[in-house]
């Protein structure tokens, strides 16, 4: 199975998960939920991350976190690791704790990190496991809107901001705010490309531009037909478009180049392919 594309640059911002193996849990106790939060505030501080909301649930944990240096996937990696171990070690088990490596969606920071704070943070009421989520002591939601200590590795400013200049009103507005979210639209159904949540521009720029360092480029496609083999065979343009990408491994921008076309008409297509599963 290949590995999950990593993009790394200064100030992305990320939507972070991870899951328990086979879906069991990660946490036993509450002494566990303070273990992990535990390492999470030493990983922010150490890689020096803002951490803008988070929400640990019984089988997975949800971070939203923003890297002022590129550094994900070494903060990621000490994060499940030292858990991993606190949990072995207090429950005197071996194995495997977490399903595989994290998973990381980029995100476009004015256009949609709102939308997934408020999201986490409601995660256990979608699970029905309490019916606000202020009730939910492992989530960033009380310290945000006002109702709870804030742990100094939480980055709740900017969250706060967009709902006004002054503390007492923006975080009521902040309350609302999330209650109106509760039977919203998930904001993964304007997923672009499995890891991206953002406006055509923002996929554009942030396209990858050189091999996945696991395996040469060369090497992997060494034996694919040509882009004008593809664009022969007799079948429907979006579908041809699709294998292109998916299977064969082009670059939307190459793709583009190739149909003389615009980068964001690829992208459009491919989106609507996928979403047809075509």
């Amino acid at each position: 199975m290949s590995r999950p594309l990593r993009i790394e640059f200064a100030h992305a911002v990320y939507h972070v998960t991870s899951r328990g193996n086979a879906r069991q849990a990660i946490v036993a106790d509450d002494d566990d939920r303070r273990t992990f939060l535990a390492i999470v505030a030493h990983v922010v501080t150490r890689y020096g991350w803002l951490c803008h909301a988070y929400c640990l649930m019984d089988n997975h944990y949800h971070l939203l976190i923003e890297t002022p240096t590129p550094n994900l996937s070494r903060g990621m990696r000490q994060l499940n690791g030292l858990y991993a171990q606190a949990y072995n070690r207090g429950h005197h088990r071996v194995g495997h704790l977490l399903q595989g490596r994290f998973k990381a969606i980029l995100v476009e920071k004015d256009a949609h990190l709102l939308e997934l704070c408020r999201y986490v943070v409601l995660n256990p009421v979608r699970a029905k496991l309490v019916p606000h989520p202020r009730q939910w002591a492992w989530s960033s939601y009380r310290a945000t809107a006002g109702e709870g200590a804030s742990p100094p590795w939480l980055t709740t400013e900017w969250i706060v901001a967009q709902f006004g200049s002054r503390l007492a009103p923006a975080q009521a507005h902040y309350r609302t705010f999330v209650a109106e979210g509760r039977h919203g639209p998930r904001p993964w159904d304007q997923l672009q490309g499995q890891i991206y949540l953002g406006s055509e521009d923002f996929v554009a720029t942030h396209q990858p531009n050189r091999a996945i360092r696991d395996v040469p480029r060369r090497q992997t496609h060494a034996q694919r037909p040509s882009l004008r083999e593809l664009f022969q065979r007799k079948s429907p343009r979006e579908r041809v478009i699709l294998d292109a990408y998916r299977r064969h491994g082009y670059r939307l921008a190459e793709i583009a180049a190739h149909l003389g076309v615009h980068y964001a008409t690829i992208s459009r297509r491919v989106r609507r392919a996928e979403q047809r599963n075509v």
